[in-house]
């Protein structure tokens, strides 16, 4: 299945090598970067290049900025982590497309990594115009995506920029190829029993792929806010908690499906319940039944942790896509902190899909202990619902059958 374009079978020798990268770390208030995983995760195609005698221009874009530079997205400070990382100077151009990164790009040498600014600086990047992608693409002879976090995005940098190169001049960096390979396994022929938890706040953002995974689990769990919607369709009592109304009649046929195709489908049983989200507030650990009006749930309580618990035990595969409660609230993260150990002590293979899932496993020291941590939430969870990603499909080769 595998007909991805992969770096390895591109002559790269010498030549000028534009790699899309994912560099949209955390950051704090001082700019300095929380998480630098992403950073570390583009090293061993960065250094592959660097091996060839390349010369590299590096792109990303991070954060969401409104209208042209801000000094707060700039990626400045992912320059001079990765000079650190790869111990060379990476050199930063000021612009995307403008005069500074043509003239860097123009002086750059064999062996040397140049880095532009902000692509989202480009208004016309999320927009996908191809005149941006034009010049981006006479930057360099050869494109490599390596940023599976935005591959779900039909962006100039990601997409557009794909017709100006052929098959012998584009293809997928290593992570890339690692995400994609990881997804279609979990789809076409995970280890049994296969258990999916998912959580997060809404069940609208993760409906089609619950529908997608439902003949493909043994086990279904379901935490975080979105619990709520399921909780309410079968009648309970949910007081204030998070509903997404017009969702009701889906989340009962998503419960049926499961019956019908004979999946266990777990819901919390009780709950951490609070009137207001804040750190000062009196909290009620109640069943999922006993919720008070005027209260609301906001993390799974310790009976359904032990539940969970149990019904992971014996899993071959998990996938975890969205934590279990307000985890960013120390008060309600207890949930997410302790599925996150259950999942890492498992024996199972752990797929773990990016974004807030990510940092809760960062949070509860389990990040090593993971067999996978999926750089992108929305990729991944676009490729577990059996959707061709608009930056990988450029990627695949041309099969005349």
């Amino acid at each position: 299945m595998n007909d991805i374009i992969s770096i390895k079978e591109l002559n790269l020798s010498g030549k000028s090598v534009f790699i899309r990268c994912d560099f949209n770390v955390p950051m704090d208030e001082f700019l300095n970067i929380t998480d630098d995983r992403r950073i570390i995760s583009a090293l061993p195609t960065i250094r592959y290049c660097l091996d060839q005698g390349c010369k590299i221009i590096l792109a990303s874009h991070l954060g969401r900025p409104k209208s042209g530079f801000e000094e707060k997205f700039s990626l400045k400070p992912v320059a001079k982590r990765l000079s650190f990382a790869l111990h060379q100077d990476v050199i930063f151009a000021n612009d995307v497309i403008g005069a500074d990164a043509q003239n860097k790009v123009a002086n750059l040498k064999q062996g040397e990594v140049l880095m532009l600014e902000n692509l989202r600086f480009e208004k016309g990047e999320t927009k996908n115009y191809e005149a941006l992608a034009k010049a981006l693409s006479e930057f360099a002879e050869i494109y490599i995506n390596d940023a599976f976090g935005v591959c779900h995005r039909a962006h100039s940098s990601v997409e557009a920029i794909t017709k100006f190169y052929d098959e012998e001049h584009r293809a997928a960096g290593f992570l890339l190829q690692k995400e994609i390979d990881f997804a279609e396994r979990l789809i076409k022929k995970p280890a049994r029993p296969f258990v999916a938890v998912v959580g997060g706040s809404k069940v609208s953002g993760k409906l089609q792929a619950l529908k997608n995974l439902l003949p493909r689990v043994d086990k279904l769990i379901i935490g975080g806010g979105m619990a709520f919607t399921f909780l309410k369709a079968l009648g309970e009592n949910i007081g204030n908690s998070l509903l997404e109304e017009e969702l009701l009649e889906e989340a009962l046929m998503v419960l049926k499906k499961g019956k019908e195709l004979g999946v266990k489908i777990y819901l919390p049983v009780d709950v951490v319940a609070a009137q207001t989200f804040s750190a000062d507030t009196a909290v009620k650990y109640v069943t999922a039944q006993e919720i008070p009006s005027g209260w609301m749930g906001l993390d799974i309580g310790p009976a359904s942790i032990r539940l969970f618990q149990e019904a992971i035990i014996d899993a071959q595969t998990i996938w975890w896509n969205g934590p279990m409660g307000v985890f960013e609230m120390d008060k309600f993260s207890k949930g997410s902190i302790k599925m996150s150990h259950s999942i890492a002590e498992t024996h199972a293979t752990t797929v773990v899909g990016g974004g807030d899932t990510a940092d809760v496993v960062a949070r509860a020291g389990n990040a090593d202990e993971m067999t996978f941590i999926s750089t992108g939430g929305g990729a991944s969870l676009e490729l577990i619902e059996g959707k061709e990603l608009p930056g990988v499909k450029p990627l695949r080769r041309v099969s005349f059958e």
